[in-house]
Order: structure tokens, then C-alpha cells, then sequence
């Protein structure tokens, strides 16, 4: 690791982000990747659609989620120690738990990814939540390079439609208009760490290659759900509003305990259509019904 742990933390903290080099050896990373390629194609082998057929939302990354669950090679990225437990030094936690993985890959002439921040989507009442972003190839301002704007994490969070309302994202960075987003190309074997309120986005991927990325989301064991939002990381375990979030969906991601990876739980029967429509398209693991 080119910087140390201290440093890591004091940038963290500051800024709200913070680009860890050379944490992970290259042959341990094209290994990670090319059993995260598998997952998603296999997860994506029933939807042919091209980038011009699919919502705008979709047309700025392929994502899977809760990839660690049915593709067991894949596990060993997202319950890395250094990963997870840099993740923890950064927040500053004893235990940190998994909130879920995802493989985000942005399509050649994929579009950005819009301003937003990610703990608006979590129901999740501490703020003591970050997000791993790990490169699989060169990524550039070209491929679709991350930007994030400095400090926004100590601010207010806002929900941001990034999903059915196209250009939304606009309004935040307008809000924050006299700071300038830092974007920041990486190599496989870079970690980048955002905090769940730090603003952040990505350019649109103007060149002929996939840009590969995967994704963890850690929080500190102990945080509570909050009320107003569903989500299966919290919903397949029925945590009550107020309730510790602990549960198989949302295992303890480091320290490990002494019998290794965690074991996912199958996913419940299917009983929506939003729910049914995510399985078909690959977006999260095959449900029943």
C-alpha cells in the first residue's frame, strides 16, 4: 500500500473519500476479476437488450448486486481483509457488516453516473457507512473515471432520483457548485473509499472497452434501522424500524470469525414485480415466483 493507514484515515475524514493505491497484488486482482466477468455474465445471460433499449438509468452501468451470495468465488473480494478492514479503520469501527456487494460495469457509450449520495438510498439511521470502489481495469476520464466532491459528507443528504428521473442529478451539483468534483483515474489493485454522504459521480464511458468496477458497502455493526425506506438488506432479515441491523443478509464483514466466509441464506419467494423483474434481469440473485 503506496500510503499509509494514518494518512489514509486523516484524508478520509477531511475530504470525505480518499484513493488507497497498490493495496492488492495484481494476480490476486485479475483473479477477482475474472470470477466477477463470470458472475455477471451469468447473471445477465437473459437479457439481450442493447444499450439503446435499456431505461437511462441502466444505460449508465450494468449492475449486479449481491453478487457474493450466489457466486462463491466471488467472496473472497468482498470479505478481503484489507478491504474490509481498511474499510473499518476509515470509519473508525470495531466490526464493520456488510450492507451488500454489486458489480457495476459501464457499457462502451454508457452515460454518466449522476450526482447523488448513497446513504439517501439506505435505511440505515448512523451515518457510519462507506463504499468501496474497486477498479477491474485501467479506468480513466475516457472509461468513466469516479469524481467526488470534497466535504459534502459533513453536510445534509438528500434523495436524488437517479433511477426514473434522468438529469436529476444536476440540482446537487448545482447545490454544491462552488467546489469542484475530483475525479480520479485508478488501476486494478486500487481501493477508493467514499463516505455514504460524500456527493459523488461518474463521467460517461466514451471509449471502445467495458469499464469493470466492483463494489462493497460497509457499515458499523451496531447501526439501527432507520424508518421509510424498504430494502432487501434489511427487509429479508425483518429488522424492525429502531432495530440492530443483524441478520444473514448482513453479515460481519471483518474481523471474520474463525469459520471463514459468511453463508447467504436463499432469497425469499418473489411477491413483486419490481422483485421478480431485478432476478430476470440479473440485478440481484435468482428469487421463486
Amino acid at each position: 500500500m503506496a500510503d499509509d493507514i494514518e494518512t489514509l484515515i486523516e484524508r478520509f475524514q477531511r475530504d470525505g473519500f480518499v484513493h488507497a493505491r497498490a493495496v492488492l497484488g495484481p494476480d490476486e486482482v485479475a483473479g477477482f476479476a475474472a470470477a466477477i466477468d463470470r458472475a455477471v455474465a451469468t447473471r445477465k445471460r437473459s437479457d439481450p437488450r442493447a444499450l439503446a433499449d435499456k431505461s437511462a438509468y441502466e444505460q449508465s452501468f450494468i449492475q449486479c448486486q449481491y453478487l457474493w451470495e450466489d457466486h462463491p468465488a466471488v467472496r473472497g473480494l468482498t470479505f478481503h481483509p484489507k478491504v474490509a478492514g481498511l474499510a473499518a479503520a476509515l470509519i473508525g469501527a470495531e466490526r464493520v457488516r456488510l450492507w451488500h456487494d454489486q458489480a457495476l460495469y459501464k457499457e462502451p457509450g454508457g452515460r454518466e453516473t449522476e450526482a447523488h449520495q448513497d446513504h439517501a438510498y439506505w435505511p440505515i439511521a448512523e451515518t457510519d457507512t462507506l463504499t468501496v470502489w474497486i477498479p477491474l481495469c485501467e479506468v480513466d476520464e475516457l472509461t468513466g473515471c469516479m469524481g467526488y466532491v470534497p466535504g459534502t459528507h459533513r453536510g445534509d443528504c438528500e434523495f436524488v432520483d437517479i433511477f426514473t428521473a434522468p438529469g436529476s442529478g444536476k440540482a446537487l451539483e448545482a447545490k454544491y457548485g462552488d467546489i469542484a468534483p475530483v475525479f480520479i483515474p485508478c488501476a486494478p489493485g486500487d481501493l477508493l473509499f467514499h463516505h455514504g454522504r460524500t456527493v459523488h459521480m461518474a463521467k460517461p464511458n466514451r471509449s471502445e472497452r467495458m469499464r469493470r468496477a466492483y463494489t462493497a458497502i460497509y457499515f458499523r455493526d451496531g447501526c439501527m434501522r432507520a424508518p421509510g425506506y424498504a430494502h432487501p438488506s434489511v427487509d429479508r432479515d425483518a429488522i424492525a424500524i429502531g432495530a440492530p441491523i443483524v441478520g444473514a443478509a448482513t453479515p460481519v464483514a471483518w474481523p471474520l470469525s474463525s469459520e471463514g466466509f459468511p453463508r447467504p441464506r436463499p432469497w425469499p419467494v418473489a411477491v413483486s414485480d419490481r422483485q421478480r423483474r431485478a432476478s430476470a434481469l440479473g440485478v440481484i440473485p435468482p428469487t421463486k415466483g
